[in-house]
C-alpha cells in the first residue's frame, strides 16, 4: 500500500509506539494501528493521519506493546496485524477484548487465511481486511465498522454460521432478550449498520449501541458476528 500524500514519520525503536495528537475541532475517527513492519506501520499511520476525519492515535511494532497502550488510548478501531511476532494478533484481540469490551478491531492479514481469520473472530475480531486493499477500501473499512459493519468475506460468514449451528443456541439466551432487543437483532443479521437501525425503528443512534451492548451481555458474545450467528442458528 503506497497511500498519498506521504509524509516521513518518526523513527521509532522496536519496544516504543508512535502517538499522535487528536485533532479536537474536527473530532475524527480515532485508530490504533498494531503492525510490526515498519514500512507498512508507517504507510497506514501516513495515510490515516492524511485523511479528512480519521487520526492516528498510535501505531504500535507488536502486541505486548500494543497491550499497554491500547486500553488507555481508547481508540475507536483498531487495525491488528495477525501475523505478529511472539504473542499473535489473534491472542492480543483475545486479551484487548477483556480489557476493553467495546473495542472494534479490523484484522489485517496478507492472505485470505480462512483459519487464521476465523480463529481471529472467534477471539472477537469485528471484520478483517487484506492488506493489498486500497486506501480508499481501509477507510472506508473504519468508518464500516465504526458504525457497525462487518467487513467479511462470505466465506468466513458461512463458517461462523456454521459452527454456530453445530453448537446450538440456548433457548434461554434468547428468550432472555427484550422484544425491542430481538428487533434490533434481527436487523444486524440483515446487514444493517447502527445509523439504518436507528432510523429504521425511529429511536437514537446511542440507543441502538445500548441495545447491542445488552445483547451481547445476554448472549454471552463479544461481537456482532457471534450475535448474528447465535441469532440465525437459533431461528
Amino acid at each position: 500500500m503506497n497511500p498519498s500524500p506521504r509524509r516521513s514519520l518518526p523513527a521509532q525503536t522496536p519496544r516504543e509506539a508512535q502517538v499522535f495528537t487528536r485533532k479536537e475541532k474536527d473530532i475524527p475517527l480515532q485508530v490504533c494501528i498494531v503492525e510490526d513492519d515498519d514500512k507498512v506501520r508507517e504507510s497506514l499511520a501516513t495515510l490515516i493521519g492524511a485523511s479528512r476525519g480519521f487520526a492516528c492515535r498510535a501505531a504500535y511494532p507488536d502486541a505486548e506493546t500494543a497491550l499497554e497502550g491500547i486500553p488507555s488510548q481508547n481508540p475507536d478501531v483498531v487495525l491488528m496485524d495477525i501475523n505478529l511476532p511472539r504473542m499473535s494478533g489473534v491472542e492480543c484481540v483475545r486479551r484487548l477484548k477483556v480489557l476493553a469490551p467495546k473495542l472494534q478491531v479490523v484484522m489485517l492479514t496478507v492472505y485470505d487465511d480462512d483459519d487464521q481469520i476465523f480463529r481471529a473472530l472467534e477471539a472477537g475480531a469485528n471484520g478483517y481486511l487484506l492488506k493489498r486493499s486500497s486506501p480508499a477500501e481501509l477507510l472506508s473499512a473504519i468508518s464500516d465498522v465504526h458504525n457497525g459493519g462487518v467487513p467479511m468475506s462470505s466465506t468466513i460468514a458461512r463458517r461462523v454460521l456454521q459452527t454456530f449451528h453445530q453448537r446450538g443456541a440456548s433457548n434461554r439466551e434468547t428468550e432472555n432478550l427484550s422484544q425491542r432487543e430481538i428487533e434490533v437483532l434481527g436487523l444486524l443479521a440483515k446487514g444493517f449498520l447502527y445509523k439504518e437501525i436507528a432510523d429504521q425503528m425511529t429511536i437514537r443512534f446511542e440507543t441502538v449501541h445500548s441495545h447491542v451492548r445488552n445483547i451481547y451481555d445476554k448472549l454471552q458474545v463479544r461481537s456482532r458476528t457471534e450475535a448474528v450467528a447465535k441469532y440465525l442458528g437459533h431461528k
